[in-house]
Formats: structure tokens, sequence, C-alpha cells
């Protein structure tokens, strides 16, 4: 099998004219060494629940490199995305736009609306070679985003390659990735030598892909987003970690149940169906063992590409992002899947490294994951385009604030609503049964006793308050 991962340089003309603007550079970079603009590396796993990197309940799983990383960086342990699936999430993040402003957004269409300056992009035009590794889950090709270069590019295309019959580690059908290839970033050659779908050493492929970009000479600062499919199902497990973890060795989560109490508008996906029905304490333990397996070579991969950095001499000049597009159930709250607004799925795992960034520092300012547009522009004195919506939380990286939300808004399809606080309460709301819950996370982060029938009228208030603001932001974004 091949190891390396071929890759296809997508110039334009247009393209190579944008490169000639790099003496633009020379005085933007505020957050560089020596008077240089900063690097950006944005590592983004996938499905990946927040709690296993940033708090004790990781006990479980060891990922020695994250915790590095979050060492030397900047924690936020409140960072969301708004709407819990790939493709949306995505959207958002290299829009700088919400997903009721750019068109992708899992309820009225999957149609991009506009003419937004996308992240990448914005770096290209300010002299930056923009890189694209791993995963792609958004229409259309890279170039089309303004990524000048790709490696690893992993994406739809390969279904004749595609053999019927396969499962994952359980013996259930795959239906995730199914003939998905790497390939050119332009789609015209394929590499199924390096398998179909999801295989067992995937994250490895990619890592390799991105350490062969970072090896190269540059004569220009770069950005590059290396997306990993891990740990979205289906799952298989890493070479090497054969036996690591025993079913009898891990713990349920915190809020585990057999059964969600209720439809909350996702019973029949097709997440929900990889798990059986009643998700029970043996087979939810035998998920996380996998799970967690995969996270653990996940993090191993993330460190095969930092060292590569470090040898390249280029760390101190990178600002490093770590994160994922939403989280994932895995039988919390009885559910398998990531269409929720529960805290395993609507929060993210979020470590900033890089210049001027003060080490080990644990912030609990709420943001978005759109904001890692603008928040990088900043960064790195590029104009932030005038089609980004979202909000900079440069300033709490600086160290200047310390809030940046008072309030965090979130959605899935027609059926789920929700608003979480600064002051740690969270309403969710599923119209379409005409059901609400109540957490006070600050006492119940697990979210397992619902309020919303409290007598108290204190609690009472808190919902009425919350139900008020939630009605108010619908109403701005023309939802109801």
């Amino acid at each position: 099998m091949i190891k390396a991962v071929s890759f296809t340089r997508i110039w334009s003309n247009q393209t190579m004219m944008r490169a000639l603007c790099f003496t633009l550079l020379l005085g933007i970079a505020e957050a560089g060494t020596n008077g240089q603009p900063p690097n950006v590396l944005f590592l983004l796993a996938d499905d990946l629940r927040a709690d296993l990197i940033d708090s004790a309940a990781s006990s479980a799983i060891e990922t020695p490199n994250l915790d590095e990383l979050a060492g030397t960086g900047m924690t936020f342990t409140r960072a969301y995305c708004s709407y819990p699936i790939c493709v949306v999430s995505r959207a958002e993040i290299l829009t700088g736009q919400h997903g009721w402003e750019n068109g992708i957004d899992g309820t009225r269409g999957a149609t991009l609306r506009g003419d937004p300056t996308f992240w990448p992009e914005a770096f290209r035009e300010a002299g930056y070679e923009t890189f694209h590794v791993g995963k792609w889950h958004v229409s259309g090709r890279p170039s089309a985003y303004g990524y000048t270069d790709v490696a690893g590019h992993f994406g739809s295309g390969g279904a004749k390659w595609w053999e019927p019959g396969q499962t994952d580690w359980k013996g259930f059908p795959i239906t995730g990735y199914k003939g998905w290839i790497f390939q050119s970033g332009d789609g015209k050659t394929k590499y199924p030598e390096l398998g179909i779908g999801v295989t067992p050493d995937i994250s490895k492929t990619i890592a390799e892909a991105a350490i062969g970009l970072l090896e190269q000479e540059r004569s220009r600062p770069w950005m590059m987003h290396v997306n990993f499919t891990a740990p979205h199902d289906p799952l298989m497990m890493p070479p090497g970690l054969e036996g690591k973890h025993e079913v009898s060795d891990i713990p349920l989560p915190a809020d585990y149940l057999p059964v969600h109490p209720f439809d909350h508008g996702n019973f029949d996906g097709r997440d929900e169906a990889l798990l059986a029905w009643p998700r029970t304490e043996d087979a939810v333990r035998d998920l996380l063992r996998v799970y967690y397996s995969v996270v653990d070579d996940l993090d191993t991969q993330i460190g095969a590409i930092l060292r590569a950095l470090d040898q390249s001499g280029q760390r101190e000049n990178t600002i490093i992002i770590f994160t994922s597009d939403h989280g994932m159930a895995c039988g919390s709250h009885g559910l398998r899947g990531k269409q929720n607004q529960y805290e395993h799925t609507a929060r993210v795992p979020m470590i900033i490294d890089g210049p001027s960034i003060e080490p080990g520092h644990r912030r609990d300012a709420m943001i978005y994951l759109r904001e890692l547009f603008p928040t990088t522009c900043d960064l790195a004195g590029i104009d932030v385009p005038d089609s980004v919506t979202a909000k900079s939380f440069a300033p709490i990286l600086r160290m200047e604030e310390e809030a940046h939300h008072d309030a965090i808004f979130g959605y899935f399809t027609n059926t789920q609503r929700m608003i979480r606080t600064d002051d740690d309460w969270k309403l969710i709301v599923y119209p379409e049964i005409g059901k609400t819950q109540l957490f006070d996370l600050g006492n119940d982060p697990f979210e397992r006793e619902d309020l919303s029938e409290s007598k108290d009228e204190g609690v009472k208030k808190k919902r009425r308050n919350l139900g008020d603001r939630l009605r108010e932001w619908r109403r701005q974004q023309h939802d109801i």
C-alpha cells in the first residue's frame, strides 16, 4: 500500500497574480514573530466530544499530544457549534456566517446564498498559500473556496470500487462514507490503493499528507486546514490499539440512558440506527471502547503533525487551532448520534496555541465555531471581509476581555431550538411536539434533571426569561 498521499497543485491565473501580493504582508502581522505574518494550522476532528479533551471526564482516555497543546495554548471550555451536522457546521466555519445567512442551514435549503468570501480565500488574497487536507464535506471543489493546494483530499466519487456488505467493528452495515476515496483536488485522479471509505489507518494517511506539505520549503506564510474523519462512524479499530481498552474498564457516561425519554426529532435518523435500542450498558461500553481507540489514534497523528511543524522550524510563528465540527452522544441521554442540543454534542473542544497567546489558560468565554474566521483574520492583521457576520474573539486570546457572548443559540431542522446563557442555564424547545427542557448547568452539568415543570418561582421566572429571549432571537432570524 502507498504510504504517502500524492496531491495535485491547482492554480488559476488569478491565483498566480494574487501570489504577487506577498509584499502586502510585511506590515500586517501583529501576532507573528520577528515581524513575519503567522501561519495558521487548523486541525478539525469530526464528531468529537469536548469532554474527552478538556475535563476530568477524559480519565478513561489518553490524549498526551492534545494535553501538551492545551498546556502551551489556551483552552475554551464553552465553545459551541450552531447546528450539529457536518455540512452545516463546516459551511459556517468557511463563511463566518450563520447557516440562515449562508443558505446551508439544514432547514430551509442546502444551496449557498450570496457571494461570501471564504476563510481560505481571505487569507489567499492577503498573500498566503492555503492548503486543504483530508475530508471534504461541502459542495464543489477546494479551489473554488480559495485553497491553492490540496493533499490527501478525501471525498465522494469512489462508488465503483466500493464492495457491498462491508461492516463496522461490531458487524453493523456501513452507512457513513460509503464510496469515499482519496483523490486529486479536481477529482480527476483517484487513489483506490489508499482504501475506499473509512479505513482503520485513515487518520495516519491524512496526517502524512499534512506532514508532506509541512516538509516543503515555503517563501510565503500559509494556512492549512487538516480535516480528519475521526471519530465519525464507521468506527474501525486502529492498528496496534486492539486490546488497549477493555469493555469492563469503560465507565458509562454520567448521563447514560437506555432510551431517550421522547422523540427529539431524529429517532429515525441514520445515526440512531448505528446502535440497537435500547442502548444496553455493555453495548455503550463497547461503542466507547472503539470510539476512545479512534480518538487515541487521532491524538497520535496530531502529535506527528506537531512534531513535523517543530522540525520545520515554524512552530513559534504558527497559530494552531484544534476543534471539532460538533460532538456526539455515544449513549448519553439514550442517543447515539449528534442531532441534539445537549452539551455532549453542541459543545466542542477548542484549543488555540500560537504567538502572543498566554500558555496554559482556560477561558469560559462563550464562542461559536464560525468565529474562528474573523478571529484569525484579526490575529494575522488581515481585514475581516464584509460578508463575515461572526464576531472575533481575538480580545479573549489577547487577555484583553473575559466575556464574549451572554447567550449562545442552537438549532436542528424544525425540531429543536436552544438557548444557553452565560450564567449556565439552558432551555431547549421542541416546536414540533410542544416539549421544553430546562437545565441548571451550574448544578447539573450532565443535564439529568429537567426543571421545566418546577414549581419554584425563581426557576419559573428563569424559564420565562429564557423563553422570551429564544423567541426574540427566532423572530430576528425570521424563524417564526
